[in-house]
């Protein structure tokens, strides 16, 4: 009996460090969030109750910066998964350059984000390299980080991004299904589509939901990039939640700040459940 009491006091101080820093840098700020979510404002500090958020709905700016991010999110994230998946299950087949090929798709982690912005600037600018190559073919040029199209430029620059590390991820999991099950699947008669979707999908499942959900945080990272490329106030369908809470805390309203920050939380919580259900679902028969 003692020992064990010395094993647990053992185990709870070597976890001590990180759970005192995970409870200082990370439970303690969210719950002052919250706090400041149900005031009218810091000085007085009025209980206010879900005013502030029903103030966040009634505001524009946060209703488009929302609906931006989760059509972008809504987009690009399956884009990249599919894409990734798909780049993962070619490059572990036998193809020449394979090690070459996967090199060039995790250059962009290697590249400073600034640098990458510089880039696309001198791509997609009203006069850049992109408007004079389709001026080749005719066409008007197009100022693609002021119109619509910027849209396009975000999803690119997102894609650019996380294709090569989601499709590392996806060859390490491809790498660790059991080669048995595909050769008894083989012998059986099942066709290389049955044996991904019912064998290699199921297997690759925890990796899908790892990927989905680094993906999705990465969707709501791209602010660095649009700041950069725009500023503050970038063309409208490139406004997303992060320059709203950006903009916001520059203007000093913690409220609208700390609702803005508990809903997303809210949303990515309820978000990463769903993930988690589907994946335990579809996967349960693997584990088992």
């Amino acid at each position: 009996m003692q020992k064990k009491i010395i094993r647990k006091l053992q185990s709870w101080s070597w976890l001590f460090p990180s759970l005192a820093g995970v409870l200082i840098f990370f439970v303690v700020p969210f719950c002052v969030v919250i706090y400041y979510s149900v005031l009218d404002n810091p000085v007085f500090a009025n209980f206010v109750g879900l005013e502030n958020y029903l103030k966040l709905f009634r505001n524009t700016a946060f209703l488009q910066a929302a609906k931006n991010t989760a059509i972008f999110s809504a987009v690009a994230v399956p884009i990249s998964v599919i894409l990734s998946l798909i780049m993962a299950f070619g490059l572990n087949s036998r193809i020449p350059g394979k090690s070459w090929i996967r090199s060039c798709f995790l250059c962009p982690l290697m590249v400073p984000i600034a640098s990458v912005v510089l880039v696309w600037q001198v791509i997609f600018h009203y006069h850049g390299t992109l408007n004079q190559i389709t001026a080749l073919f005719g066409a008007e040029p197009v100022d693609w980080l002021k119109t619509e199209w910027s849209y396009m430029v975000l999803t690119v620059m997102f894609l650019w991004k996380t294709l090569g590390y989601n499709m590392i991820l996806f060859m390490s999991a491809i790498a660790g299904i059991p080669t048995d099950i595909l050769e008894v699947a083989e012998l059986e008669g099942a066709g290389e589509f049955y044996k991904f979707l019912h064998i290699k999908l199921r297997y690759l499942s925890p990796t899908i939901l790892f990927v989905t959900i680094l993906s999705i945080i990465s969707s709501f990272k791209m602010f660095r990039e649009v700041y950069l490329l725009t500023g503050d106030y970038p063309y409208e369908s490139m406004y997303l939640l992060q320059h709203f809470m950006n903009n916001t805390f520059k203007s000093l309203d913690y409220q609208k700040l700390s609702s803005a920050a508990v809903l997303l939380s809210v949303v990515m919580i309820i978000i990463i459940g769903i993930l988690y259900l589907v994946e335990r679902k579809y996967g349960e028969d693997v584990e088992e």
